[in-house]
């Protein structure tokens, strides 16, 4: 079995806004009378969101994931009606392993339209020569090669995150000097680096495949890619890991992988067999304190660190990918 094939990732939450999502269909600004707070671990927020999203009882208006850093995230739910503290505790400690939950807070606000004010947040963000908005500001961006219309909907990725950013930053260096023809972006989330690299690569790279584990995130990243007009030029697949045969086959010359550390240590053998000569990975998702464990252990697979990226405490590495002697050793 491919290493990571059982596994589940998620690319990092952007900051400041990584899921805005709405119960209500209606477009119209919702009352909102209560916010319910929690800080947890990275791990759990996207489970805990989900749980506040689906009950019936009580029944938010919106759920908004903030990340504070430090592998905690501040999940929030909004209510129109004051929930019951009883009830919220009960459906987060129903989620898989809760533990290391900070207090449960339960606090008025005054009438507001949640989602709009969330999506307000997110300015457009700059990364070299990309220029990544969301649907807000597509009038004031205009369109362009390097302008990326992306929105998060349930997915994460929109390069408010330094990790995300980081990527784009890589990605724009190697354009200046380099020419990949097959690209893999694992754990797409919102499709951003695959519909970056469809953007600007194509039709120079004739196969450029993104993946996610989650099916709705997949799409998303489909979603966005027709938004950026990059569908034609990319596919998207359902997977976890390498657990698909179209990814078992590919050879990339660039591999894109924003995602957790325990994730990006069990994948890099595979990575390393998935990757032509000489091709380059791009790793992010990387605490600064992190990135010499995970170095250390894409040297042991054969790979060769060429840059590093530092931006506000986070690290992308590119690596280019060692002789066939140097993984045989």
């Amino acid at each position: 079995m491919e290493g990571g094939a059982r596994l589940k990732w998620r690319t990092l939450l952007p900051l400041p806004m990584a899921d805005a999502r709405a119960s209500a269909a209606s477009s119209e600004a919702n009352t909102v009378t209560y916010v319910v707070t929690i800080e947890v671990p990275v791990e759990a927020a996207h489970a805990i969101a989900g749980v506040l999203e689906a009950a019936e009882t009580p029944a938010a208006i919106a759920v908004t994931l903030f990340e504070r850093g430090c592998g905690r995230v501040e999940v929030s739910a909004h209510y129109a009606e004051a929930p019951a503290r009883d009830q919220l505790t009960e459906l987060i400690q129903a989620t898989p392993n809760p533990q290391e939950l900070g207090a449960l807070r339960i606090e008025p606000l005054a009438d507001r339209d949640w989602v709009a004010l969330a999506e307000g947040l997110r300015r457009p963000v700059r990364a070299g020569r990309f220029l990544v908005h969301g649907r807000h500001d597509r009038a004031k961006v205009g369109h362009g090669r390097f302008a990326l219309e992306i929105d998060a909907g349930v997915a994460f990725g929109t390069a408010h995150h330094a990790s995300t950013r980081g990527c784009l930053l890589a990605l724009d260096r190697l354009l200046k000097t380099y020419r990949p023809k097959a690209v893999l972006d694992i754990g797409t989330g919102t499709g951003i680096l695959a519909i970056a690299a469809a953007r600007t690569l194509a039709p120079r790279a004739s196969d450029i495949v993104a993946s996610d584990a989650d099916a709705r995130a997949v799409a998303t990243a489909m979603a966005n890619a027709r938004k950026n007009g990059a569908a034609p030029q990319l596919r998207v697949l359902q997977a976890s890991g390498f657990a698909h045969p179209l990814l078992r086959r590919m050879q990339a010359d660039l591999l894109f992988a924003n995602l957790a550390p325990p994730a990006l240590l069990e994948l890099a053998g595979c990575f390393a067999r998935h990757m032509g000569p000489n091709g380059i990975a791009v790793l992010s998702g990387i605490e600064q304190a992190q990135a010499g464990t995970v170095e250390a252990r894409y040297r042991a697979a054969g790979f060769i660190l060429k840059s590093r990226i530092l931006l506000d405490g986070w690290a992308t590495l590119m690596l280019t990918r060692g002789s066939p002697r140097a993984l045989r050793d």
